[in-house]
């Protein structure tokens, strides 16, 4: 071989050989670079287009922090319940997806959800949670889900009406509630309260005569005399004090327009009520108070929202790791920051000085005695029929007990025919 061709065949040798290595090199490069990312699916429903956007923003910030995991977020705008579901029996449902206080007792007792005690450490903190808002989601000695945030309901007031009526402090007792409202009806306001007559306003109003709404076995108990003590209440007030309005005698569609609009001085509402109030009606001056109690007793309304896992999720090591940061102190502390949702956390509601806030104080007091809205596992059943007969009576329609009994014993063959 003549020197020349020797030296083309090293030249070819040395650059197969450089070839090589560097193909070699990239290939380990993108292993330690880029390891595959696991994607999580996660569903809710749509709400306010600022609470949407701050939802986005923590989970940019999880996967910033989680480099291997991607979330995909989807909203089901319409029929929530409906289309989760469908697709928990099909086999397609996501991996995290929001689940209502209301609608946890039946899918807690399906076997669809993935226990979460498990995946729970100490420093985790359970014990950080207010405990009335984790019950919601706890089924045979199983936590199935964990809050993410919550509101009870509160007195909303109008501060100029008030003063007009000469009228200091908020009512303390429901006696003085109806009795200020009546003081406050046909002055700066039409009506001195707004009252919301769905069962899940009043469930508490039922309780407070040692009512209860469903018995131990999920069936209708809300029509006993003593529910009905709390109910008459709210008859009285419409019907023969007439200091209180729907939202249709005055032509509005909801407690906060209502209020807002001053149509009425007074409402029971949620912490929903603050953005809107504030952003919508700039001019209002308004102040909250605790519900005023009822036959001697503090009383409000809870609801809460947590994340549940879909027992079926590929990924579940992962899918812990986002629940966990979502309801984890510095997760939650960025979701709740805005003041558009409370904390479930005690420390993050500490933190956040909610429990020192004037308007959101008492919201934060509320959820020590308050009444979950939770009514057994066939929820549609009760609310659908309390709600149809309930405003009837309010009406006039039919006396009070006619129509509790006539809704209780709908609701309960109803459920006969679907346990």
């Amino acid at each position: 071989m003549s020197k020349k061709s020797w030296l083309k065949f090293w030249g070819l040798i040395i650059a197969i050989a450089i070839a090589l290595i560097t193909v070699h090199s990239l290939q380990m490069s993108s292993k330690l670079s880029s390891p595959t990312a696991v994607t999580i699916k996660l569903s809710g429903w749509g709400g306010n287009p600022v609470e949407q956007k701050l939802l986005k923003q923590v989970l940019q910030d999880f996967e910033a922090e989680h480099p291997t995991i991607k979330v995909k977020y989807e909203v089901i705008s319409d029929q929530y319940m409906d289309v989760l579901k469908t697709r928990l029996v099909g086999e397609a449902a996501p991996d995290i997806f929001y689940l209502d206080a209301l609608e946890a007792p039946f899918l807690m007792s399906q076997n669809v959800l993935e226990p979460l005690n498990s995946y729970i450490t100490p420093e985790f903190d359970l014990a950080d949670f207010e405990e009335t808002l984790l019950n919601s989601f706890k089924y045979q000695n199983q936590i199935y889900g964990l809050p993410k945030d919550y509101s009870t309901l509160v007195l909303f007031y109008n501060k100029k009406a008030f003063a007009a009526a000469g009228l200091s402090n908020p009512p303390k007792t429901w006696d003085e509630l109806r009795s200020y409202s009546k003081q406050l009806t046909g002055k700066l306001n039409r009506y001195g309260f707004g009252v919301t007559p769905e069962l899940a306003r009043q469930a508490y109003k039922i309780k407070a005569f040692n009512g209860q709404v469903v018995d131990q076995n999920g069936y209708a108990t809300f029509a006993s005399e003593a529910g009905l003590q709390g109910l008459q209440l709210v008859v009285d007030q419409y019907r023969k004090d007439r200091s209180s309005a729907l939202k249709s005698d005055v032509g509005t569609n909801s407690g906060n327009e209502m209020f807002g609009q001053s149509k009425v001085a007074m409402v029971i509402e949620g912490n929903w009520a603050i953005p809107y109030l504030t952003e919508t009606f700039p001019q209002l001056e308004f102040a909250t108070a605790e519900v005023p109690t009822i036959n001697g007793k503090k009383g409000t309304m809870v609801y809460t929202v947590a994340y549940v896992m879909n027992k079926q999720a590929q990924h579940k090591a992962q899918a812990w790791e986002l629940i966990s940061y979502l309801t984890g102190k510095q997760g939650m502390q960025k979701w709740t920051g805005t003041g558009f949702a409370l904390p479930t956390r005690k420390s993050v509601a500490q933190k956040l000085g909610y429990d020192q806030d004037p308007l959101r104080s008492p919201l934060v007091a509320g959820v020590d005695y308050a009444t979950p809205w939770q009514v057994g596992k066939y929820p549609a059943a009760i609310v659908n029929n309390f709600d149809n007969q309930f405003i009837s009576a309010l009406l006039g329609q039919q006396p009070l007990k006619q129509a509790m009994v006539r809704s209780q014993n709908a609701a309960n063959q109803q459920i006969k025919t679907m346990e």
